[in-house]
């Protein structure tokens, strides 16, 4: 049913081989800067090329700080904290998103809010926030408050899914309205930008990853990112088990986190920055090459909208419902392709069915449609 797919995908990447849906590149100074790391011994949590790498990723998001820590989880769990997020309070986000999101909302002892996605973003709809929270709570001097529950909503977390960026500027809009913390999940999105702007820049502060699939790696990392210092300064005293300076002594202030990024990790995410733009003009064309597929298919792939200029670190394509879908993923799977759903929707999962949700149709409607294909750089 889907041969053409099948042929066209074994031709771009020349191969008839199993493809994996992503897999890092290396074709820098990786070997190189990871030689350099283990002769100078200092392959932990100090080093030059945690410094090196924390600066090349501000200076290409535009960001005033960043803090590398050991995973995107881990960037969003302390993120997520520097605003007041804990036991007492509540955070909106989507529930089409990967478990890490909710994950970090309740390592905080927070509960997640559930409110519905645009379709064309896959990300949280502003216009089903707005509704939400003109519809469902109140504003007191402390904060905005869910009437259901009485609990201060501490925080909105978007997610900028595959690398495509939601309406972020209209969320950024009503989180201010209403008084809300935005922090952006920007696991997914690096060199993603809307309306001229990185991602991770709207919000009070950001969590980006460089897991083994990302768009680039440093094995497992994560990267805490923003323009306020006072913030910056707390992650990063935070993430290094909040340990007072002192020449000698162990003077730890309050509970903290041994979240700091490896200087070994650094130095293949410093190697790895350098090939940025290569890697990503390289995921543009492959972007092209399947919006023009798939059209011809009359398949919907997913493309960057208005004002966007998405990374396309995960494509995607729209089947007209499940049946296909399912059709679709056995056809690629079985020819070596490997394609695989979207993820199960977040308010489905056991531990998060009693949390609150608005309408979800739209995620819902995605959840059975929704097909990643091979997304890896071409050699």
């Amino acid at each position: 049913m889907f041969e053409e797919i099948v042929k066209f995908i074994q031709k771009t990447y020349n191969t008839h081989e199993f493809l994996p849906l992503h897999e890092p590149v290396f074709f820098g100074n990786e070997k190189k800067y990871l030689n350099e790391c283990i002769d100078s011994t200092f392959v932990s949590s100090v080093g030059k090329f945690v410094d090196q790498f924390e600066k090349m990723v501000a200076d290409y998001t535009g960001a005033k700080y960043a803090i590398a820590v050991v995973n995107g989880t881990a960037a969003l769990h302390i993120a997520l904290k520097l605003v007041g997020v804990d036991e007492n309070t509540e955070v909106i986000t989507q529930p089409l998103s990967f478990i890490a999101t909710c994950n970090a909302i309740s390592y905080c002892g927070a509960k997640p809010i559930f409110i519905d996605v645009d379709k064309d973003t896959m990300g949280l709809s502003p216009d089903s926030l707005s509704i939400f929270l003109k519809e469902q709570t109140e504003q007191r001097q402390e904060g905005c408050y869910n009437k259901k529950t009485g609990k201060k909503i501490a925080a909105v977390v978007p997610m900028h899914t595959f690398g495509h960026p939601c309406r972020i500027d209209e969320i950024a809009a009503i989180c201010t309205q209403y008084n809300i913390a935005l922090i952006e999940d920007a696991a997914e999105s690096l060199g993603s930008f809307y309306k001229g702007r990185h991602t991770g820049l709207f919000g009070q502060a950001s969590a980006f990853s460089f897991n083994g699939n990302k768009t680039i790696t440093t094995g497992g990392g994560g990267m805490i990112v923003t323009d306020n210092e006072a913030l910056a300064k707390r992650a990063k005293h935070l993430t290094t088990t909040a340990k007072v300076a002192h020449p000698y002594e162990f003077i730890h202030d309050e509970i903290g986190y041994n979240y700091r990024l490896p200087n070994i990790n650094a130095a293949l995410g410093c190697a790895q920055m350098e090939s940025l733009e290569t890697i990503l003009n390289n995921k543009q064309e492959l972007a092209l090459l399947y919006k023009n597929l798939f059209k011809a298919q009359g398949i919907e792939f997913v493309a960057e909208i208005p004002g966007a200029k998405a990374n396309y670190w995960l494509n995607a394509v729209i089947l007209k419902d499940k049946p296909e879908r399912d059709a679709f993923l056995k056809s690629t799977n079985k020819a070596g392709i490997m394609t695989r759903p979207i993820w199960q929707l977040m308010n489905k999962l056991e531990m998060f069915k009693s949390c609150q949700k608005g309408d979800l149709n739209n995620a819902e409607w995605l959840e059975e449609r929704v097909v990643n294909i091979p997304s890896g750089v071409r050699l």
